[in-house]
């Protein structure tokens, strides 16, 4: 249906209106809140409105009053029609024949009538099947089975002997006989027992030839049998071995396939593995295993094992009754009295040697020692108990018993005596032997006493079972003792390398316990090496503050500064240890002078480290570059320095500007490559004075090779030429490379070349080519002024097809609102129907029950009545 036009309507209308203009004027002076006016933010002079007043009651019901003439009527009127089709398959269809009309007709009516017309009518027949056949057949129950049959259907009744007991009315129950005899049987109906004597002679005729049937299988059977053993003995006559020999055949070898089947036949299947036990399974099992291992060197040391395994049972005979045992320890005590008083004199003594026993034990730490000897201690008293029981009945056997005993200790001790004398050097290996079980130490003097006088590989077996005999899963404190242990063993590594001879092997083998104490606490190990750094720092600003100028440290606190990149990441952008550490090399290579040359081997040993540090994350240090710089510049005579600048800590001229520069040819010729160990730092003053200048080319040596390992490096930075350019300048026009060793020219020449092979990493800047820039004019410029909401558009055809669409937006707006309140309307009139009928309902429901309640009453009424009467 159309939609309902909005007209321009004013309070004030003419008097000449039409009716419905007239109406709505009416409603509007009866109810002004009828009206509607659309109000403006800001009035604009020369816009006309449409809608400034609308009447949207009046609009509402003229749509409502178009849609009961139109939509409602065609609601009504859907399935309605006033002409009556012919709809009959191919009736005005020439083509078909009349035959075929009629066939088809038919197939479209069973087609029609074949599945079920409701989904809730379930008187409909189905037919039902179990395992495929249908339960109406089932039900008949037709199968005919004897109860005398001696087959796997014995017990069940046949289908008319059943009919005959149970059928009801089995008298005349007869089977079906040919159409030629039923007239006759129709006219002599058998009698009930002639029909049961009937079926149990069917029944013993039927029993006699299924036992028939049975007896003549049996005997073909065994008929069969033996004419295949006759035929086998002559199909497998096997052939002697004489004629096997001569009749060998070669097998076929099997097919690779063959071969590969009964491989996997044979291959081993998976079996399901023990679980990954947890670390705290793990350490209590090592704790278990080191108490163990100690508890058996203890028993060695005493001697306790092989004694007991020397006792040998007595020989017993077959005929010994077992009834003249004798106590071999009768721990029993006579009850004496001395002037009225108990006698403890022998308690007391076996108490001190109890207590003496005890404190033996105490020393022993071993638990597991102390369950066995408690448990042998009271199976012995067990024994003793027992056999005092049986020998208090005989006193004879008491005296025999004691008289045994006698002789027995005697020999006792004498086995003993030479058994102590066998057992000595056992005893002695197991006293020397490192024991199992180590407490943590408390302090730094016991933990130093603890690993005194032992060897590296003891020291490092101490270590690792004071780690595992107290695992922090093992006990709450433990944490808090191996947290000091990393203390202590940084202290000793540090005590270590400040001896007169540092033990650096024994240092390098001390880090494998370092890093696993620093894996498990990785927090108390940062604050033990942090409090290491931050002390040598303060010292040195402290110096500084002082003299004005630092030296280099002493070899402990390089080696901690070594033992920290093993034991934190190196590559970290920023860490709580490395980071400190590397602001603290980068110093002693800037502030500490350079004035022996033991300061010029510990330099380089920190540029090393340097190089170590920053080898994956490839950070750029100048310090590194400055220091390799000054060393070079200290391997040449005064006159040459010139051309390049030399940074603090090194001076162009001075004191020790020459302190790498070796003028001996001789000591040139014989020096070798060779390393330079931290060792060689507390042995320079005994050293002569050419294994001094062997020192000073060995240092220019590793300089160079630390050159060409830092070019290798910083290759890929963008200023890498502008980096190493005074380094290439002094290396080509100021060292004297023909003067050193053929070894040493080899070295110069190959960090010379790594540097010159490094291409530049960058373009040079050029102004970038662009137009030129014109110049000003005063010409005007015209710019066209928009108006703010209207459709700017360039051409007309744009404008057109612009508001064609904008009209066809319209257009699908006002069809969409107009069919939603169709769907409304008839929405509303299907509800007013279904409540129409639902009244109607109500209201004949009561009238009949209405009626019935009158017809109830005057029942009762009629009843009372005759009741009364």
């Amino acid at each position: 249906m159309g939609k309902a036009s909005k007209r321009k309507r004013k309070v004030s209308a003419p008097s000449t209106a039409k009716g419905p203009v007239k109406s709505a004027m009416a409603v509007v002076k009866s109810n002004p809140f009828e009206v509607k006016v659309n109000r403006q933010k800001f009035n604009i002079l020369g816009r006309k409105t449409k809608n400034d007043v609308g009447l949207p009651g009046v609009s509402r019901s003229k749509a409502i009053k178009k849609r009961t003439q139109t939509l409602l009527k065609e609601y009504k009127e859907r399935e309605k029609t006033n002409v009556f089709q012919d709809k009959r398959f191919g009736e005005y269809n020439t083509k078909i024949s009349p035959e075929e009309k009629m066939i088809r007709r038919f197939t479209l009516e069973r087609q029609q009538n074949y599945g079920k017309k409701s989904i809730y009518n379930l008187n409909e027949d189905e037919e039902l099947t179990h395992y495929g056949q249908s339960l109406a057949e089932i039900e008949k129950l037709n199968d005919i089975v004897d109860s005398d049959s001696d087959t796997e259907e014995r017990g069940t009744l046949s289908a008319e002997l059943t009919a005959a007991h149970f059928g009801g009315g089995g008298g005349l129950l007869r089977k079906k006989a040919p159409s030629g005899q039923q007239d006759k049987e129709e006219e002599k109906p058998k009698s009930r027992k002639e029909l049961i004597e009937e079926m149990i002679a069917k029944s013993k005729q039927e029993k006699q030839e299924r036992q028939t049937r049975r007896e003549s299988a049996l005997e073909l059977t065994e008929k069969l049998d033996k004419d295949w053993k006759e035929i086998q003995t002559l199909i497998a006559r096997k052939t002697p071995k004489s004629e096997r020999k001569d009749k060998e055949v070669e097998k076929p070898k099997p097919d690779e396939y063959d071969m590969i089947v009964r491989e996997l036949g044979f291959e081993m299947k998976a079996k399901p593995s023990e679980r990954m036990k947890t670390e705290e399974e793990l350490a209590k099992e090592e704790q278990a295993r080191l108490q163990k291992l100690e508890a058996d060197r203890l028993r060695r040391m005493r001697g306790i094992d092989e004694q007991e395994n020397k006792k040998k049972p007595s020989h017993v005979s077959a005929d010994d009754l077992a009834d003249g045992f004798i106590l071999d320890k009768d721990d029993r005590h006579l009850l004496s009295y001395k002037d009225g008083k108990i006698n403890i004199e022998n308690e007391e003594e076996e108490e001190e040697k109890q207590e003496e026993e005890e404190e033996e034990d105490e020393k022993e730490d071993n638990e597991n020692e102390e369950e066995s000897e408690e448990e042998s201690n009271e199976d012995e008293e067990d024994v003793a108990a027992d056999s005092h029981s049986d020998l208090e009945s005989d006193l004879e056997s008491e005296e025999e018993a004691a008289g045994n005993t006698e002789q027995k200790k005697h020999k006792t001790n004498e086995n003993e005596s030479q058994n102590v004398e066998e057992l000595d050097p056992k005893m002695k290996a197991a006293e020397s032997e490192l024991p199992y079980t180590f407490a943590v130490p408390e302090s730094y003097e016991t933990f130093k006493s603890l690993l005194a006088g032992r060897t590296v590989e003891q020291q490092l077996t101490i270590l690792e079972r004071i780690q595992k005999c107290n695992h922090p899963s093992l006990a709450v404190g433990n944490k808090a003792k191996l947290e000091k242990l990393f203390g202590f063993l940084l202290e000793y590594v540090g005590e270590l390398a400040t001896l007169d001879l540092p033990e650096l092997r024994t240092i390098d083998k001390l880090v494998l316990p370092l890093y696993n104490l620093c894996q498990m606490f990785p927090e108390a190990a940062s604050d033990s090496i942090k409090f290491i750094l931050r002390d040598a720092a303060h010292d040195m600003e402290e110096v500084i503050e002082v003299k004005g100028r630092a030296t280099f440290p002493g070899l402990d606190t390089l080696i901690y500064l070594k033992i920290t990149s093993l034991l934190f990441p190196t590559s970290d952008f920023w860490h709580s240890v490395v980071t400190p550490a590397f602001v603290y090399m980068s110093q002693l290579l800037t502030k500490c002078r350079i004035t022996t040359l033991q300061d010029v081997i510990k330099g380089l040993f920190i540029c090393c480290l340097f190089l170590e540090y920053v080898s994956l994350s490839r950070r750029f240090v100048p310090e590194l570059i400055n220091f390799l710089l000054g060393v070079l510049h200290i391997s040449l005579p005064r006159k040459q320095a010139q051309g390049y600048a030399v940074v603090h800590p090194f001076t162009p001229v001075g004191k020790n500007s020459e302190l790498l520069l070796v003028c001996d040819k001789k000591d040139l010729e014989s020096w070798q490559k060779q390393k330079l160990p931290l060792s060689v730092v507390n042995r320079l003053k005994e050293t002569s004075r050419t294994e001094m200048n062997h020192i000073r080319l060995s240092c220019l040596a590793l300089c160079f090779d630390l050159i060409k390992k830092c070019a290798a490096l910083y290759e890929s930075l963008p200023s890498f030429h502008e980096i190493m350019n005074p380094v290439r300048i002094l290396l080509t026009q100021h060292v004297p490379a023909n003067e050193y060793p053929e070894k040493m020219q080899e070295w110069y020449h190959s960090a010379l070349k790594e540097l010159e092979s490094k291409v530049k990493r960058y373009t040079p800047l050029i102004c970038e080519k662009r137009k030129p820039v014109p110049l000003k004019q005063y010409t005007p410029k015209i710019m066209k002024v928009l108006e703010f909401g209207r459709k700017q558009a360039g051409s007309k055809q744009e404008q057109e097809r612009k508001q064609l669409i904008h009209r066809h937006k319209r257009e699908l707006k006002g069809a969409i609102r107009e069919i939603r309140k169709d769907n409304q309307f008839l929405a509303r009139m299907q509800l007013s129907e279904i409540t129409e009928r639902d009244a109607a309902r109500k209201r004949k429901v009561k009238e009949l029950l209405g009626s019935l309640a009158t017809q109830e009453g005057e029942w009762k009424a009629l009843k009372r009545k005759k009741g009364k009467n």
